[in-house]
């Protein structure tokens, strides 16, 4: 009867000449070889965190941060700490206000203050600079019925409820602002007044406006990439040159080329009317049609070159077997050739919408008041009211927006598809 013997416990590694095993050899060659790896890319990431993260954060930053009472009305926030806000606050309380109202006479915190709590409650901008003009306060004369005899709003529960309301260091006043939504006297979030929700039109505007753009850009460039696709290299290279020839050609100068040819008197209104279609010029500027010529103009290559980079990898071999099998040409094409298509589909497509959401100027110059897009209003806060916050804010709301569609494009056509489906 003869027994086996595990020896492979009792055989030793290789190692070198000092002793080390194979596979703490391997484990420092890993080592060296991520070492080396991470050094090659060392500067791409810093450039990436620099000019992309950074800035990204800086710019969320802002959307929540809220230093203008903070900062600037330290000692009227600590008196106002343990208030209810059921009842005016105490006396400690006017007096702190009026004193620091005083020190900020004339500085640019006077302007900080009466901007952020003019934000709370229209009015309250000339509330502060009113009740500014008029101190320094007596100090015989007790503070709440010298700011109440200057301004009867100083003895409001509302006005006081609005500071502390504003003076925490972070708030939400901004982001909920770009939502549509407000924080009411009782610090519940609610519908903002029917007047001021603009915002969620907006944005669903720029998403409605985005996928007419990128369905119009499919449409057309899914028949030129499959053409592209089916030539010959020597053809595929010269329709590649026409589909990138609008990138020589600045965004702006297409544009307005664009209004020459679709204003009252331009190319396209005096084609119609020579062919009899028409009988006076139609309005097609300063509209949503003239925006959508234009954007998907511009947007087009975007929609092409992804499509033309999946579809020229597709082997004709599975056509051509399906039509030898006795599937229809159509049925083929789209059993067989157009699921293999998604991936260019969803990049394109992905590649297209996300770029048209953060369009600026082709809405300006081409579109009215109802074709403005979130980055208008964007654009707007930044160069005109200088309301970094709210910029910020509705920056957020964007890119939130577009991580989201990001998200989706990765759960059902991107890379990690098939893992998906496979847990399915």
């Amino acid at each position: 009867m003869s027994t086996a013997v595990d020896t492979s416990a009792a055989v030793p590694l290789p190692a070198e000449g000092d002793g080390t095993p194979l596979k703490k050899r391997l484990r420092r060659a890993e080592r060296r070889r991520n070492l080396l790896f991470g050094a090659l890319i060392l500067p791409l990431a810093l450039v990436v965190l620099v000019a992309f993260i950074w800035p990204i954060g800086s710019l969320l930053t802002i959307g929540v941060d809220n230093p203008e009472i903070h900062d600037n009305l330290p000692r009227t926030l600590a008196a106002l700490e343990d208030w209810s806000g059921s009842a005016p606050p105490a006396e400690a309380a006017f007096r702190a206000l009026a004193d620091e109202l005083a020190a900020a006479k004339g500085s640019p915190a006077i302007a900080a203050i009466a901007k952020r709590l003019n934000r709370e409650n229209a009015g309250y901008r000339s509330l502060v600079m009113k009740t500014a003009r008029k101190l320094p306060l007596d100090a015989a004369v007790p503070a709440r019925e010298a700011l109440v005899a200057i301004d009867a709003q100083w003895g409001e529960l509302a006005t006081w409820q609005a500071i502390h309301r504003a003076g925490g260091a972070l708030t939400p006043f901004y982001l909920l602002a770009a939502i549509d939504r407000v924080i009411d006297a009782d610090g519940n979030i609610v519908a903002a007044p029917e007047d001021e929700r603009i915002y969620v039109d907006v944005l669903l505007r720029t998403f409605w406006m985005s996928l007419i753009v990128t369905a119009c850009c499919l449409a057309l460039g899914f028949p030129v990439a499959y053409l592209m696709a089916s030539l010959s290299t020597r053809h595929s290279n010269m329709l590649m040159i026409f589909v990138l020839l609008p990138f020589w050609t600045s965004v702006l100068v297409r544009v307005a080329a664009w209004i020459v040819l679709l204003q009252n008197e331009g190319l396209v209104n005096r084609l119609l009317m020579w062919l009899g279609l028409t009988d006076s010029p139609l309005q097609l500027l300063f509209n949503r049609f003239g925006v959508y010529v234009a954007m998907v103009h511009i947007l087009l290559p975007f929609m092409v070159l992804p499509l033309y980079s999946v579809m020229k990898g597709i082997s004709p071999v599975y056509m051509r077997a399906a039509l030898s099998l006795g599937c229809p040409p159509f049925r083929s094409f789209w059993k067989i050739y157009f699921p293999q298509t998604l991936p260019g589909i969803g990049a394109g497509g992905l590649l297209v919408f996300i770029m048209c959401m953060g369009y600026y100027i082709t809405p300006a110059l081409l579109g009215g008041p109802k074709e403005q897009m979130l980055s208008y209003f964007i654009a707007f806060y930044t160069n005109q009211t200088i309301n970094w916050g709210m910029a910020a804010a509705l920056s957020a709301v964007l890119l939130a927006a577009t991580l989201l569609l990001y998200m989706v494009y990765a759960r059902y056509l991107g890379p990690t598809r098939v893992k998906y489906m496979k847990a399915r």
